[in-house]
């Protein structure tokens, strides 16, 4: 948003400085973005009188000029066309630096003659577009006088950043509503007298059904006929070359004033072309606008229009068209204002990649109460510019009801903001703002779409009251004790993952949480319940159903640089739907390459799926899960068959782990061998009991004993099975049951039939009350061959 000292001023009556202004206004959260002050770059050019000029002696174009300047009088050569005797001009002396041509002047000889300066153009100066000659002045005009004094250009222009929150600031009145809230001045009153109609409007306006409820309830207009469309007055161009907007003609001129002076986007149709009534519709397939830029754009279903009798004429709240644009040949307009839905206009400006300071302003939101007003001033200015006489004005629907109240607790505001502020002043300042008070309950003013609720009542009262005002304050009182706990069982539980990955040697990536669709599918994901309505990127149209693909996407990043042996874990998020809380915690590491580098010892071998298991095992005991958990040949979809298996406590998967598939690596473009881990962290349960430290290392005093079983077996029997059966026969006894020898191959089967193999286990007996005998020992040995012989149909190997 971009506004000059002197139209801030139109609006605010201040003794301010412009250093005071610019500081309230970083500080009330319209953050000065750029400066440009006409003093520091055109207060060193001055107005001079030619009073000779005669011919270069070695040049057809160049003229000698003689020219009194403040300084007396100076010879300069000069090749403007213009350059003659008897004008006065805008002189830049030797050290002077001219803008426009980048250049600083220095004393110079041309052709042999010495030139002591120069007389600019307007582009020289940049304050035109005009090169045709040097500027001329009127008689008016005193020799030495600042030109930009005289010319009415000592006028600072501000630039402001807006955020989308704000969009009463988009306007001059509303930033200086927010500088005399302050305290920084005094707000102007805003004086609207109608205009009373000297005939009905030939014109009509309908709403049709489709849009009258929300894309375009309300709409006012007016025909004014007998106007002249010449160019407009100079402090308006001024107004807006200030602003880097080209002056067009008197009529666009006032519709472009009242968009950045009064945040009222209006339009100017030539009513000589309007072919019967108007009609706000929405656009059917295949009609198109040729728009005031210039170009033509294909219209959508759906989209806001205003029709007549010919076809659409404009882009409601966009654009308007061309073919009933206005013109120096124009006498008669229909001037409109409305109001147009701030989403249905930014998908509009979106799907045809039209931005317009309209646009701009419609869907951030405009005040929908003053659409009356707007016509009532812009007509007003039209006819004291422009003359002419205004018909009645037709309305056609209503402005929509923004009124809401929320209430006002000065207490809430002290305790939440940290500073004490009086209940009358925060009153004073709402009321300044322009919200209505009702003893506690305050009315946000409908030009203040972004106020909510309670806290932005509470946020506008901090920020005119200044947020550097708040002093420093310990959070803790000194008597205050130990603090409670802050953070959840899970945080806690996340953050203990986080730390033991790291310590395993892993390096954290954060990912992104939308990833591409195949790569989605992948993992199980893919859907369209995941996708994303408006995703940033083509590779981002889907929320990652598992954090696997992010990590592999990086280590395919990471081998393209070099580096082949990777160790990458994440905690996050992951998917398995569109809706609220269709969201699970993993713990994902990945491991790629080989597990150690290279040395004299030949450690060094590519990672496998107990890499993977272990660490998996560490983090889930970190974590505080049970340490007997079941293995299961259920596998992820993306591991590798045979490869790849889960840790689970009945049918609670609390881990997936293995070698990741080949066909997924393809996919990735990543180079194996790769094992990963994913571990479900809200699948774990948590311990009973509710200390802050572990249990007590318990340690029995008594010798354990280790007992060793072969067991002949079916080739097909799995080894935890076995190992499970063992475990099984005494749990308060057994601690521990171990696989150590597999015999398997056509030696065994010679040995002990085909289709056998031997599985040898070994059993540590752990007693706790009193030593072992013989006999007991024997007892569990037998239930242990006991158990294993019903649970795998195998025997003990002789």
């Amino acid at each position: 948003m971009k506004f000059t000292l002197s139209w801030l001023k139109s609006h605010l009556d201040t003794s301010a400085s412009l250093d005071e202004i610019l500081y309230a206004l970083t500080d009330l959260g319209l953050e000065v973005e750029e400066v440009q002050n006409p003093e520091e770059t055109l207060g060193r050019f001055t107005i001079g009188l030619i009073t000779a000029a005669e011919k270069h002696p070695d040049a057809d174009k160049l003229r000698v000029c003689t020219v009194q300047t403040d300084e007396g009088e100076r010879q300069i050569i000069c090749g403007a066309p213009n350059a003659r005797a008897g004008i006065r001009v805008v002189v830049a002396k030797p050290g002077d630096y001219v803008p426009g041509i980048d250049t600083t002047i220095q004393v110079g000889k041309i052709r042999g003659i010495e030139s002591q300066g120069m007389m600019c153009s307007g582009r020289e100066l940049e304050v035109s577009d005009d090169h045709e000659g040097i500027i001329e002045l009127p008689e008016d005009a005193q020799v030495g006088q600042r030109y930009i004094d005289y010319a009415g250009l000592n006028d600072p222009m501000v630039y402001i950043k807006v955020t989308p929150n704000r969009p009463d600031a988009l306007g001059v009145r509303g930033i200086a509503r927010d500088l005399a809230a302050r305290g920084l001045g005094t707000l102007k009153p805003l004086e609207v007298v109608p205009v009373p109609g000297a005939f009905p409007c030939p014109v009509s306006v309908t709403l049709a059904p489709e849009v009258a409820d929300k894309a375009c309830p309300h709409f006012i207009g007016r025909v004014i006929r007998g106007v002249r469309n010449g160019p407009s007055p100079d402090w308006l161009q001024r107004r807006l070359i200030a602003i880097g907007l080209r002056p067009i003609s008197a009529l666009v001129d006032i519709t472009n004033l009242f968009t950045f002076d009064l945040n009222r986007p209006l339009h100017v149709f030539d009513a000589g072309k309007v072919q019967g009534g108007l009609v706000v519709r929405s656009a059917v397939e295949g009609e198109s606008l040729a728009a005031l830029d210039g170009k033509t754009y294909p219209l959508r279903p759906g989209m806001t229009v205003i029709a007549d009798d010919a076809g659409v004429e404009s882009l409601g709240g966009v654009m308007g068209g061309e073919a009933s644009g206005c013109s120096e040949a124009t006498t008669e307009v229909f001037l409109e204002a409305a109001f147009f839905d701030p989403i249905l206009t930014a998908t509009t400006g979106r799907a045809l990649r039209i931005n317009s300071d309209a646009r701009y302003r419609f869907e951030r939101g405009i005040d929908p109460a003053f659409t009356a007003d707007g016509i009532e001033l812009a007509t007003r200015m039209i006819l004291d510019l422009c003359g002419g006489e205004a018909s009645d004005v037709v309305v056609a629907g209503a402005a929509p009801d923004t009124t809401r109240a929320y209430r006002l607790d000065p207490a809430r505001v002290v305790s939440l903001v940290g500073m004490e502020i009086p209940e009358a002043e925060q009153r004073a300042t709402l009321q300044a703002l322009g919200f209505t008070l009702d003893g506690d309950m305050a009315t946000p003013p409908s030009w203040r779409p972004d106020v909510l609720g309670e806290a932005d009542l509470i946020e506008e009262v901090a920020r005119i009251a200044s947020l550097t005002k708040l002093v420093g304050k310990p959070l803790l009182r000194g008597d205050a004790g130990v603090p409670g706990t802050i953070l959840t069982p899970m945080q806690v539980r996340e953050r203990a993952a986080r730390r033991m990955l790291a310590a395993l040697g892993y390096n954290e990536c954060v990912t992104y949480s939308f990833i591409d669709r195949s790569s989605a599918t992948l993992f199980g994901g893919g859907e369209e319940a995941t996708r994303i309505e408006n995703p940033i990127s083509s590779e981002m149209t889907h929320m990652r159903p598992d954090l696997l693909p992010g990590l592999l996407a990086a280590a395919a990043r990471n081998q393209a640089r070099g580096f082949a042996d990777l160790a990458l874990f994440e905690v996050g998020p992951a998917f398995h739907g569109g809706e609220p809380g269709e969201q699970h915690l993993q713990a994902t590491g990945l491991l790629i390459g080989a597990s150690a580098p290279r040395d004299t010892f030949a450690s060094r071998r590519p990672v496998d799926i107990y890499d993977a298991k272990a660490d998996a095992e560490a983090v889930l005991s970190a974590i505080g899960a049970p340490a007997k958990v079941q293995i299961t040949r259920k596998g992820p979809g993306w591991g590798h068959p045979g490869r790849s298996a889960a840790m689970a406590l009945g049918p609670k998967v609390l881990c997936a782990f293995g070698e990741v598939h080949p066909k997924v690596l393809r996919a990735m473009d990543v180079k194996g061998p790769a094992v990963a881990f994913t571990l479900f962290l809200e699948a774990a349960p948590f311990p009973k009991a509710k200390t802050p430290t572990r249990p007590a290392l318990v340690l029995s005093g008594l010798q354990s004993v280790d007992r060793d079983f072969a067991f002949v077996v079916d080739a097909g029997v799995e080894a935890l099975t076995l190992v499970n059966a063992a475990a099984g026969a005494d749990k308060a006894l057994i601690e521990s049951v171990r696989v150590f020898d597999q015999f398997t191959g056509d030696k065994a089967e010679a040995q002990m039939g085909a289709g056998k193999k031997s599985l040898a286990i070994t059993v540590r007996l752990q007693p706790q009350l009193r030593t072992l005998t013989e006999e007991e020992i024997a007892a569990v040995s037998a239930k242990i061959i006991e158990k294993v012989a019903k649970a795998t149909g195998g025997s003990l190997r002789g």
